[in-house]
Formats: C-alpha cells, sequence, structure tokens
C-alpha cells in the first residue's frame, strides 16, 4: 500500500512531537501543555497523535527494502 498522503501527515505529526521534545530538553518547554494546557484532553490527544505517528512510521524501515534505486 503506497499512501502518500498518509506517510506525509505522520511525517509532519512526528516531526512536530520531535520539536517538542527538542524544546523540552534544551529549553525546559513544553509547547503543548504551552498551547493546550498541561494533560489537559486535547494535549493527551495530540501526544496519542504523535505516538502513533511514530509507530506507523516504522513501516518504512519494511517498505526501504522493497524500494529500487
Amino acid at each position: 500500500m503506497d499512501n502518500k498522503v498518509l506517510d506525509y501527515t505522520a511525517l509532519t505529526i512526528s516531526i512536530i512531537g520531535a520539536v517538542n521534545w527538542g524544546l523540552i530538553g534544551f529549553f525546559d518547554f513544553n509547547l503543548v501543555a504551552f498551547l493546550f494546557g498541561s494533560m489537559t484532553w486535547l494535549s493527551r490527544i495530540v501526544y496519542a497523535l504523535v505516538g502513533l505517528c511514530g509507530l506507523y512510521l516504522l513501516t518504512f524501515y519494511a517498505r526501504h527494502d522493497r524500494v529500487e534505486v
């Protein structure tokens, strides 16, 4: 299954999550908590989406083996 829209959406959400973790690590600033509140239902949805996208992106490893250059 080759769904580029899903791939790019998952990659974008994962990058947003990675930037948030970078902000936490370097500056002790949680952007998600700042925007949506600390562990509100909306921030929990954001964290869950980032986690699901990360799990989905694991399939890139299996698909990378199939791609021929």
